[in-house]
């Protein structure tokens, strides 16, 4: 027991939980999450991939179950969960996810709607598509390192010599320990041009392979609408994000979407509108219709209420608020041709492709070559077994040791006689002198010809981008994306939300508020609960605010199209508004921010204000009138005009005082100036007060009612009333003097 514990090693938690944590950080870094640079793929998708041509599942041969494919990546190179290594296998099937797929895959690979709701594996078949040959290819060909697999019975390779920058054409995503990478897809053809030009001009920057590579090219045909300017940014930097937006156009009035961003369900995008619609927040919308089918993968329908609805106004606002528009973010994070992680901007990104392609056509070509010399001299001593095959024969059935006897006598080395010595009889007739020495010169200029374009940078830079150009002449297609400058979009305000209509706000005594439709409305004809009646009301739009005071002088805001309608009863404003105890509602105003109205007492004080500062989202409202003691509140009135209107202000003791509003102060709350000049011991004894205000515009009617008798006075009527602000006034007529109330009738 004791010598078992001599070999035990102590170490503190925190070190060992430190090591123990460091180690599986970069083991989910360089051999789970992010792609190598070499060939653009995750450790997962290379086994696959391998897996794949191993089993000769080429682009020629027949589909295989998945299920199959599957168990060989896990059990020989990929220990890990089956459901993880199909997942990735299902990803590099799918032609919306995957700008160039690797895989063929034949049943249920999942939808545009919803990429999770493929087949299981052992439904599924697959092979692989032709473009996997970009990455397979020269496989065999001494290109790359091999490494034992993860229980040492067999190889793998490190990395596959693609023939593309694949870390571009594809893209990827992942997240490891304390980093991540978001790579883009891109255009073959961009690309490769770009590699070539970065090949005859090494200096080139990240501009000017910009005007190759014009932006990423995702497997959808939606746009991409972030400015040249970001996406240079974006590739000088590795960081950054792009916005693609989907396409649509008019028919017949409705709108048709007809390509969606990349990785967005069309059911999801729908649902996003419907429910926005159940919300009342899309008016101007009156029905969905998903139409796609085969022919038209992704027709989404929206249906306008009618045809002066802004369709462009109205995609703006779905643009914002829906996936019809949507972000990604690129983080350029790979892993290096030195193994180590690291964003790179696409210079770097080009510039170690090209690096490790330059050493995989070096390796390919060394390998080649090796072989060639090897032919070459079996082939040297072939001919001299044809050139003296009397005595060949003679030395084989004669010595007992042939191969040294051969080796001495022609002098040849031990491969060429075993080579000699393993001619079966029947192939010593075909050995033609003309023959072999047309092989020997052939494989002669292939030696040379490689010879030469190992020993030169320009030859070799030759091939590189021959070689490009053949990938993308054999796998290259059009842009799919078009990247085209686009407003931002915005999406509706509440009030634009809002249908706009004529409406009549009512209020009763008790407190109760309802709206109707238009202004034709009679507010004291309609009905009321038992032991209610009229209060008072006001006309405006439906997508107005209104404005209600109350006797403590607080101001308060009511949205005009939340109301219930008038055909009811209406709901008590006791329940929208949190107003003192025992405090009533004196009056209201609609009306814009802008909008100029005459807050005032009884007590003969007032002053100006706008409709927008007595606005307030808090259902306690605002003080914004400052009461005399013993006065009470005055409706509000609304002001047409500052420089042309007239306040005209009557007392109980039947005095009145007509002048310019515009002598009234502005503020925002307060007590105001004196209108009329009542003495503040009579108004806290209510011996005298102000029993009607009125704001007078030209070619108004002032209707002053006392008992059965009234008066009409038009602002040409009112010269013996004018007079100074603050003033007494003058008295009205004999019968007059007790006024009830007064009325203004507009132009």
């Amino acid at each position: 027991m004791a010598e078992n514990l001599e070999h035990i090693e102590n170490v503190a938690l925190r070190q060992y939980a430190e090591q123990a944590y460091l180690n599986y950080s970069m083991y989910v870094i360089l051999d789970r999450a992010l792609p190598h640079i070499g060939d653009g793929l995750k450790p997962v998708q290379r086994r696959i991939i391998y897996a794949m041509s191993e089993l000769s599942l080429k682009a020629s041969s027949k589909h295989k179950k998945s299920a199959r494919t599957v168990g060989d990546v896990i059990g020989k190179y990929h220990p890990h969960g089956d459901s993880a290594a199909y997942e990735a296998m299902v990803l590099m099937a799918q032609p919306f996810s995957y700008r160039y797929p690797l895989i063929d895959g034949q049943g249920n690979w999942g939808s545009p709607d919803d990429p999770k709701s493929f087949a299981a594996m052992r439904y599924t078949e697959a092979r692989l598509r032709p473009i996997a040959e970009v990455l397979l290819s020269e496989l065999g060909l001494g290109t790359v390192d091999w490494v034992p697999n993860f229980d040492g019975s067999m190889e793998e390779p490190t990395v596959l010599p693609a023939r593309a920058p694949h870390v571009l054409l594809n893209g990827t995503t992942g997240i490891a320990v304390g980093m991540a990478t978001d790579i883009p897809p891109h255009n073959l053809r961009e690309v490769v041009a770009a590699c070539i030009h970065l090949l005859e001009s090494p200096k080139a920057t990240v501009s000017e392979l910009c005007e190759y590579i014009q932006g990423p090219d995702f497997p959808t045909d939606a746009e991409v609408i972030t400015p040249r300017s970001d996406i240079l940014a974006m590739y000088e930097s590795g960081r950054g994000s792009l916005k693609m937006r989907a396409i649509y156009q008019l028919e017949q009035g409705d709108v048709v979407i007809n390509a969606l961003p990349h990785q967005v369900s069309g059911a999801r995008v729908l649902e996003q509108i419907a429910r926005q619609m159940q919300a009342k927040k899309l008016p101007m919308v009156a029905d969905l219709r998903d139409e796609s089918d085969h022919e038209n993968p992704t027709r989404l329908v929206i249906i306008p209420r009618s045809n002066r609805v802004d369709t462009e106004a109205l995609m703006a606002h779905l643009f914002a608020t829906t996936d019809l528009e949507k972000n990604y973010r690129v983080n350029l994070n790979i892993i290096g041709i030195n193994g180590r992680p690291g964003v790179k901007n696409l210079l770097v990104i080009l510039r170690e492709w090209l690096s490790f392609r330059k050493e995989t056509i070096r390796r390919r070509l060394g390998y080649r070559l090796e072989k060639i010399l090897k032919r070459l001299h079996l082939l040297d001593g072939l001919l001299i077994a044809y050139l003296n095959i009397d005595e060949v024969i003679a030395i084989i059935r004669q010595e007992e040791k042939p191969k040294l006897a051969l080796m001495e006598r022609f002098g040849i080395t031990d491969v060429q006689a075993d080579a000699i010595l393993d001619l079966k009889l029947r192939n010593l007739a075909k050995l033609e002198e003309m023959a072999i020495r047309t092989e020997q010169n052939e494989l002669c200029d292939e030696r040379d010809s490689i010879e030469k374009t190992l020993g030169s940078d320009a030859r070799m830079k030759t091939l590189m981008k021959k070689e490009l150009k053949a990938v993308a002449e054999e796998y290259g297609d059009e842009r799919r994306s078009p990247i085209i400058a686009r407003e931002d979009s915005r999406a509706f305000s509440e009030d634009e939300l809002i249908i706009t209509e004529a409406v009549t706000v009512i209020v009763s005594e008790k407190g109760w508020i309802r709206s109707g439709k238009g202004h034709e409305i009679d507010p004291a004809s309609i009905s009321y609960k038992s032991g209610d009646a009229y209060r008072f009301a006001a006309r405006g739009r439906s997508n107005q605010k209104i404005v209600m005071l109350d006797s403590t002088g607080r101001a308060y805001t009511v949205l005009a199209h939340t109301l219930p309608s008038a055909r009811g009863q209406g709901e008590p404003l006791t329940g929208r508004l949190n107003a003192p105890s025992g405090a009533t509602f004196e009056g209201m105003l609609f009306g814009d921010e802008d909008q100029r109205c005459l807050l005032a007492t009884d007590a003969g004080y007032g002053f100006v204000t706008r409709l927008g500062a007595l606005q307030s989202k808090n259902r306690s409202g605002k003080s914004v009138l400052s009461l005399p003691r013993g006065s009470r509140v005055l409706p509000p009135m609304r002001i047409d005009d500052l420089e042309q209107d007239r306040v005209v202000a009557i007392s109980n003791e039947g005095r009145m005082l007509a002048f310019p509003i515009a002598e009234l102060p502005e503020l925002s709350r307060g007590k105001g100036n004196k209108i009329i000049n009542i003495p503040s011991a009579r108004v806290a004894e209510r011996s005298e007060f102000v029993v009607a205000l009125a704001v007078l515009s030209p070619g108004d009617v002032l209707m002053v009612y006392a008992g059965q008798r009234y008066l009409r006075l038009k602002l040409s009527d009112l010269e013996h009333y004018q007079g100074e602000r603050g003033r007494r006034g003058n008295k009205l007529p004999r019968g007059f003097q007790k006024v009830d109330r007064v009325e203004v009738e507009r132009k």
